[in-house]
């Protein structure tokens, strides 16, 4: 549904890089969950022109999860319906870790003046460049309501949804509802809202 709806990027939050630190078997069934969604989601992928793609510490993935993981990147790089992110072995403040090390390398081999650095620099050297600068809308199911180490960058001016639905049972009538609820919210990113600035 969200192809259908014209949503640009959907982010789904797979496996995190703190999950590793589950029971072994846990996370090898996980893992095996992960390649088989994959593999089983290849043809829907597409069919609807979606391309797929992956972010986190990617190389941390079992290699015939990676393999199966990039097999489904590469044939879809021309997909133009919507892109499809899996988050795994994904973590916000490894992200930003990692961007700090990429621009700290670039400035010690004289390329990138450290006074120069921007957001733009930081966006760049975050795992999700080349997707949408800014998250619209987090969705977080399980009537959990925190954010998890995700996109942390990303989430700066995000609107945020709770539901105590489990995510095995969030259906599209719930991926509705938050829309309804994200499109009657006023965005001001920082600024005054209307009444606010006819008060001034």
């Amino acid at each position: 549904p969200c192809r259908k709806l014209g949503i640009e990027a959907l982010t789904l939050y797979a496996f995190s890089a703190q999950n590793w630190g589950r029971p072994e078997e846990e996370v090898a069934t996980l893992m095996s969950l992960l390649k088989r969604y994959v593999e089983s989601e290849r043809s829907e992928i597409l069919d609807n022109d979606i391309r797929f793609n992956a972010i986190g510490d990617l190389d941390a993935l079992p290699r015939p999860v990676r393999f199966a993981v990039e097999e489904l990147v590469e044939a879809s790089s021309q997909g133009h319906g919507m892109v499809l992110t899996l988050a795994l072995s994904y973590g916000g403040r490894e992200e930003i870790v990692h961007a700090a090390r990429r621009l700290a390398a670039e400035a010690a081999a004289g390329r990138l003046d450290p006074k120069a650095i921007d957001s733009g620099h930081v966006e760049a050297a975050l795992w999700t460049h080349g997707l949408p600068a800014d998250v619209d809308l987090v969705i977080r199911t399980s009537g959990e309501q925190r954010i998890s180490n995700f996109l942390l960058w990303q989430l700066a001016y995000a609107e945020l949804w709770f539901t105590e639905v489990t995510w095995p049972a969030f259906t599209r009538e719930h991926l509705f509802q938050a829309f309804e609820e994200y499109g009657a919210r006023e965005r001001r990113f920082g600024e005054l809202d209307e009444r606010e600035r006819a008060l001034c």
